[in-house]
């Protein structure tokens, strides 16, 4: 449903999510390796993340990726937004451009509910609520 590179930013934003309830900062290497995804794949989408302020990010000796309670406040609906658009959210499910209510593809009455609880979860799950979540282990968010 959602590309690699959505499904690799939203694990990678729960992992510093989970790592930084401290106010530590975690470095590309360790993300790349708890989510189990290639380095330079993550560096890139985690940028684009910093770049729409739905993540953080400090240079230096102490510097890595992190969250403040602006960020806690994105929800997985933003992440979606940022990798992959929010067409996921509107378009036909058989990706047709004509689809509409007044001329309908076989699947638009359906996938059109299914469309509508995904976005309410999606804009209803909050960074936050994942990095408030003790039980979760790290190894959840590897394939």
């Amino acid at each position: 449903m959602f590309s690699k590179t959505c499904e690799y930013a939203i694990r990678a934003v729960i992992f510093v999510a989970q790592r930084t309830r401290d106010g530590n900062r975690v470095g590309i290497k360790e993300i790349a390796k708890g989510i189990a995804s290639p380095e330079h794949f993550v560096a890139k989408i985690l940028q684009d993340l910093v770049r729409h302020e739905v993540l953080l990010s400090a240079k230096g000796p102490n510097g890595g990726f992190y969250l403040d309670d602006k960020c806690l406040h994105h929800t997985l609906a933003d992440i979606v937004a940022v990798t992959d658009g929010d067409n996921i959210f509107h378009e036909c499910a058989l990706g047709l451009n004509k689809c509409s209510e007044e001329k309908p593809c076989p699947l638009h009455h359906k996938f059109k509910t299914i469309r509508e609880e995904i976005k309410e979860l999606m804009e209803s799950a909050t960074i936050e609520h994942f990095s408030n979540e003790p039980e979760w282990s790290p190894s959840y968010l590897k394939r």
